[in-house]
């Protein structure tokens, strides 16, 4: 860990400053970047303080699989500078837009398995797409993926933070065996802005696989749940799932020979490449036809609501639609249910609910679960430790904090 002051650096001593006298004043920050994100977590509370002009790319070494970034870059951006290397973010954060402003166009190429960092190229010179790095990190989400490579926080192995004593602490380092503060680096990951001002991340990219082919088979939640078990325990390429209404979706991905290998066991109706890199980009930025439906209920009172529970879960016989994702392990809903009878079906399985979008008007200090003793303490514990004033994100990740 090391402090800095940010003395030959304007984009970062402005923060620092407008940091100090926030925490002289007491007065509430609201960190923000894109604005992609505004709708998950709490409420916004507080002044701006905006992380965008802390941008840019610090270093990226392709033979090294490690890229660092300023919270403030585009996440377009930086998704154009890997691809130009064949490689890429495998955890797929999703990119979202800024209220108002149209998803990047899928424009993905035939065999990318990543082929929407192609729209988000596109998107990076439109300015359509506003997710930044910062807020990639902040949120810690990550996209279909997720269960066969790992999550953000998998990926993370440095950052620099802005706490509340208007110090610069960097933690972890840039390369991958480095594991002086690992732990601080990845506790950021999914923080949402809790802890402090993230100003600067590194983090490990891989190549994009060679092959990829994406497969369809017509089941009932119940037979996709049991056969998505079945092919985790087998050296099967599987990258991503998706069930929604009678139709089990797969993405195979790695070598070519290991793809055709499995296509062949699996059968399956083959998509082609072009619907199939919209579909997942849709997946994955929330643009799909469940979630745009979804954004419709949203409208009219409905929550969107993200259960994680285990991959071993049977199906949840809730109201409203369902859509499953990782294997089984992530599963949508949207519904006008009440929050304690989704997160008393979740806990009866085994996992946890997050109301991930509600009406605006509408609730969102109950977004998380509400967390256990021990847990609270730990996470009031740390908000002291690095932001004694309590002035970053208030609310946005535990009500009252």
């Amino acid at each position: 860990m090391q402090g800095a002051h940010g003395d030959h650096d304007p984009a970062l001593q402005r923060l620092i400053e407008q940091v100090r006298e926030a925490a002289a004043s007491g007065t509430a920050l609201d960190i923000a970047g894109g604005l992609t994100k505004a709708f998950y977590g709490g409420p916004r509370v507080g002044e701006l303080l905006d992380v965008q002009p802390l941008a840019g790319i610090s270093s990226y070494e392709p033979s090294e699989l490690v890229v660092t970034a300023r919270a403030g870059t585009p996440l377009a951006e930086l998704e154009a500078v890997l691809a130009a290397q064949g490689q890429c973010l495998p955890f797929e954060p999703p990119r979202f837009t800024a209220p108002g402003r149209p998803a990047a166009a899928g424009n993905a190429a035939v065999g990318d398995v990543h082929g929407a960092v192609v729209g988000a190229v596109n998107g990076a010179v439109d300015g359509t797409v506003g997710g930044t790095v910062g807020g990639m990190v902040a949120a810690g989400l990550s996209g279909p993926s997720r269960a066969a490579v790992g999550g953000l926080r998998d990926y993370v192995l440095g950052a620099t933070l802005l706490n509340g004593r208007a110090d610069v602490l960097s933690f972890g380092g840039q390369v991958i065996k480095n594991v002086a503060g690992y732990d601080v680096s990845r506790l950021l990951a999914g923080s949402m802005g809790l802890l402090g001002v993230i100003c600067e991340v590194s983090l490990k990219v891989l190549s994009c696989p060679p092959a990829t082919l994406t497969l369809r088979m017509e089941m009932e939640e119940a037979q996709a749940l049991a056969k998505l078990n079945e092919w985790a325990g087998q050296p099967l390429p599987l990258n991503a799932s998706a069930w929604w209404e009678g139709m089990l979706v797969l993405r195979l991905s790695g070598a070519a020979a290991a793809v055709s290998a499995a296509h062949t066991r699996l059968g399956g109706e083959v998509i082609e490449a072009p619907m199939a890199a919209t579909f997942w980009q849709g997946l994955r930025d929330q643009t799909d036809e469940y979630f745009a439906g979804a954004a419709k209920a949203v409208e009219a009172g409905a929550s969107l609501w993200r259960l994680s529970v285990p991959q071993t879960a049977p199906p949840l016989h809730l109201s409203g639609e369902q859509l499953t994702e990782w294997g089984g392990a992530q599963r949508w809903l949207c519904t006008a249910a009440a929050a304690g009878t989704l997160r008393d079906a979740a806990a009866a399985v085994g996992g946890h609910a997050t109301r991930f979008r509600g009406p605006a008007p509408g609730p969102r200090d109950d977004a998380f679960a509400p967390l256990k003793a021990p847990l609270d303490r730990i996470h009031r514990d740390l908000k002291t430790a690095f932001d004694p004033a309590g002035i970053f994100n208030r609310g946005r990740l535990v009500a009252g904090l």
